[in-house]
């Protein structure tokens, strides 16, 4: 049987090219006692995948997971019909040996059962209830502490993990604050997820925009961005005792000459501030229950979500290249269609 799969042709450069990513087919061997060959029905896109591919060999199967369906085994914990989470990368069919369980990570080269997403379709364990939702809720609640009455602010607001932060800042009584570059995505932000107050980054004077918003300041912020606006936010907008908790560096990930910021380390120590990076493996044993949370807010209105569907295995570089220049709103995942 054939296999197709993705692979890191050549380093990113500035913004991808389609000669970075190629499309390659492979023969899959006969199964052997122990392994199973799954069959992916979705794929996860996420922005980690353009700084993190820098770890990957040349010639190596993009990374990211995938909900997959068991379709041929020799192992009895999996029979056919099985359905896994899979971090087996940008692959349509891959044989997997599950003799001892690969459980490590909950992303990478990892095959974990799905979580209990009650009856909502199979490709929210990979957004919602899955490791964005994850990165959001412990990110947000961990890291940031918010406490009733407080302002946060969360840039890049419109995608998966930024929107779900915004969400559970207003569960837990907050002021939101969130931002994004597109108008219609903004609307979203205000008239369906219920933020207090969003802009549009490229229109709108950052200083101003947040003079507005957050006229006694920011206590939380969620940062997806990094650069300029970080700096900003640091310097003229934490309140004393604030929180920062870092998720990404999107304003980076495609820049050939990374710039050095400013010096904004007296903020810190004049304001008392916090700041940190994490990583969602490190709340791995806490997802359970904290999706369980998760689904009883959607339950009950509290949390949405949206998807935006890309049709087709072959259109997976197509799906990443295009979330990383914004052209998505929430969570983006690749429906294999095989």
């Amino acid at each position: 049987m054939k296999a197709r799969k993705w692979v890191l042709a050549s380093r990113f450069d500035g913004v991808p090219k389609d000669d970075d990513v190629q499309l390659r087919e492979e023969e899959l061997p006969e199964l052997k006692d122990g392994e199973v060959l799954l069959k992916a029905l979705y794929l996860s896109v996420d922005p980690y995948m353009r700084p993190y591919s820098a770890r990957l060999d040349l010639g190596s199967t993009m990374m990211g997971q995938q909900v997959a369906e068991v379709v041929k085994s020799r192992n009895p914990g999996y029979p056919e019909g099985k359905r896994v989470l899979a971090g087996v990368g940008w692959r349509d069919r891959t044989i997997v040996d599950l003799t001892t369980p690969k459980t490590g990570s909950i992303v990478m080269n990892s095959v974990l059962p799905i979580w209990d997403i009650g009856d909502l379709p199979l490709s929210v364990a990979l957004g919602v209830l899955g490791m964005p939702g994850a990165s959001a809720y412990f990110g947000f609640l961990r890291i940031c502490e918010p406490k009733p009455g407080e302002t946060v602010f969360v840039n890049s607001a419109a995608g998966i993990v930024g929107s779900i932060v915004g969400q559970i800042a207003k569960i837990k009584g907050c002021r939101v604050i969130g931002c994004a570059g597109v108008d219609d995505k903004c609307k979203w932000l205000k008239d369906e997820l219920g933020f207090d107050f969003v802009f549009n980054y490229k229109t709108d004077n950052l200083v101003e925009a947040l003079k507005k918003g957050a006229p006694d300041g920011i206590d939380c912020y969620f940062d997806n961005v990094g650069g300029e606006m970080t700096t900003t936010v640091i310097e003229r907008f934490m309140n004393r005792h604030g929180r920062i908790s870092c998720c990404g560096v999107l304003s980076i990930y495609n820049a050939t000459n990374i710039p050095k910021g400013n010096q904004v380390y007296m903020h810190f120590v004049q304001k008392e501030l916090k700041m940190q990076g994490f990583l969602v493996d490190s709340f791995k044993d806490e997802v359970p229950k904290a999706f369980s949370e998760m689904l009883q807010w959607i339950k009950e209105g509290k949390l949405k979500w949206k998807e935006d569907v890309v049709d087709g295995f072959e259109n997976t570089r197509a799906a990443l290249y295009g979330l990383l220049e914004g052209k998505y709103t929430g969570k983006v995942v690749v429906k294999a269609n095989l």
